[in-house]
């Protein structure tokens, strides 16, 4: 028995790297989760069939989280196959390196679109459903965002990321307060340079997320995010809300 057990999640861009990782490890304590990927079918279903090869539930789902239908359509499809939603983490973002001044509207937009306006669109379908699940008993809800330290720090050639993970933050911070009074916690995770396979367009990592400018000697591991993710979900962190917990290695020091 695994004390998330009963628990139903949907993880966003969970198809590999740190969201896979988060899916892997919700499953593994007991919740049920969705497999939530933008384009590539065949990896959100490896995750969901390694999930049920551990003796889980799961299922891949495909939904651009900045479509509000098929945001809608994937947390339906939960609520008739799992029961309700309990678990909700907003992991789906996209990384572009360009200088501020050749960037261009419709960039900027995208990459807002999807870690920002996605994570509104997708806890919006949902928390009405997690309500519901308080009401009838339940534990109540966990909202989880992943930032970036990126954020933080400042980052060259990023300024629409780092602006998409401070709004993020912005938004879990008045969730917590507002969706409180319902049992509902909101937080964000905001990893560091974490040892993870980057898509071409990310660009090669900035000189300031490098494992030698990082006090821990090294890079995190998917594991680690997920552990923390794991915690503020679980029983023992219903009293974590409102917060952006920094896992970095000690890249930066709040």
């Amino acid at each position: 028995m695994g004390s998330l057990d009963g628990k139903i999640a949907v993880v966003t861009g969970a198809g590999k790297n740190i969201g896979r990782g988060i899916a892997l490890t919700l499953a593994r304590d007991g919740a049920a989760v969705v497999v939530n990927g933008r384009g590539d079918q065949a990896a959100v279903d490896g995750v969901a069939e390694e999930i049920r090869a551990l003796g889980g539930r799961a299922f891949g789902h495909l939904a651009d989280v900045a479509d509000e239908a098929a945001v809608t359509a994937m947390v339906e499809r939960a609520v008739s196959e799992f029961g309700g939603i309990d678990i909700v983490v907003s992991n789906a973002g996209l990384r572009r390196q360009t200088p501020f001044l050749e960037m261009g509207l419709a960039e900027w937009r995208e990459i807002l679109s999807v870690a920002l306006d996605g994570a509104f669109i997708l806890t919006r379908a949902c928390v009405p459903h997690m309500i519901a699940r308080s009401q009838q008993g339940g534990e109540g809800g966990a909202i989880v965002g992943l930032s970036g330290v990126s954020t933080h720090v400042g980052t060259p050639d990023r300024c629409h990321v780092s602006a998409s993970k401070a709004g993020l933050e912005g938004l879990m911070r008045a969730l917590a307060v507002e969706l409180g009074p319902h049992g509902i916690t909101a937080n964000c995770v905001a990893p560091g340079a974490i040892d993870t396979v980057r898509g071409a367009a990310a660009g090669q990592m900035p000189s300031t997320m490098r494992a030698a400018g990082v006090p821990a000697g090294r890079k995190g591991t998917m594991e680690e995010i997920a552990a923390m993710v794991r915690h503020l979900v679980g029983p023992q962190g219903r009293f974590i809300t409102g917060q952006t917990l920094h896992v970095n290695g000690g890249a930066f020091l709040t």
